[in-house]
């Protein structure tokens, strides 16, 4: 399989292009300074592409199976407001080029019914942090409602507190609803989202994740 990683040098970028690689799929990372990126595989591609651009992302897209997106804002305040301004960048070079399989990155505090989800988490911890993080989730919530304005096969993961440690290869999803825990390592999101590529279960849907 032919995947496509935008924000491919972030926490879970380098792990999406990593395990991409290790299951044996050829890999085209897409990102605006190609030196932050050191790997170096014979089935990876490493190009230059702003995600934040449809006309710049658009030939690291072409010909791709699926594309799966790293990006979100690197700090509570970002004018770019990547992830929204990504998924509709990525969702126009997608319908321009006919790749139709997309999965991005969201997260679990915007599962607002609470389902799937330990009462603390929705009722106490998650109003806390919508309120220090409220820009970051606003974005978050309009990249989601790019995805629904589109007909492609989107899926996005949305996983709880992210933990930079060694990934188990171990989640728990549902559709719709969760993540059930608390945490998870960025590794196994990214492992979630390469299980999730060929799951057309998950397509059309909010995947909450967690360990």
């Amino acid at each position: 399989m032919k995947i496509t990683v935008v924000g491919a040098s972030g926490g879970i970028g380098r792990h999406l292009v990593r395990q991409a690689l290790a299951d044996g799929h050829d890999v085209t990372a897409a990102l605006r300074s190609p030196e932050k990126l050191t790997d170096r595989h014979p089935r990876l591609t490493i190009v230059r592409a702003d995600a934040l651009d449809a006309a710049s992302v658009e030939p690291a897209i072409e010909g791709a199976d699926a594309v799966l997106s790293g990006i979100g804002q690197a700090g509570r305040h970002d004018p770019l407001r990547p992830a929204s301004t990504s998924a509709r960048a990525v969702t126009e070079a997608m319908a321009a080029t006919g790749v139709r399989r997309l999965l991005v990155v969201s997260a679990g505090p915007l599962n607002h019914t609470g389902a799937g989800q330990p009462f603390l988490a929705h009722r106490v911890f998650g109003p806390l942090l919508w309120a220090v993080l409220k820009e970051l989730y606003t974005d978050l919530e309009r990249m989601e409602a790019v995805l629904r304005e589109t007909d492609l096969d989107w899926t996005s993961v949305r996983p709880p507190r992210l933990l930079d440690k060694p990934g188990t290869g171990r989640y728990r999803h549902a559709l719709e609803a969760g993540p059930s825990g608390s945490s998870i390592p960025r590794a196994d999101v990214a492992r979630a989202m390469l299980d999730f590529v060929t799951d057309p279960t998950t397509y059309h849907h909010t995947v909450g994740v967690s360990t």
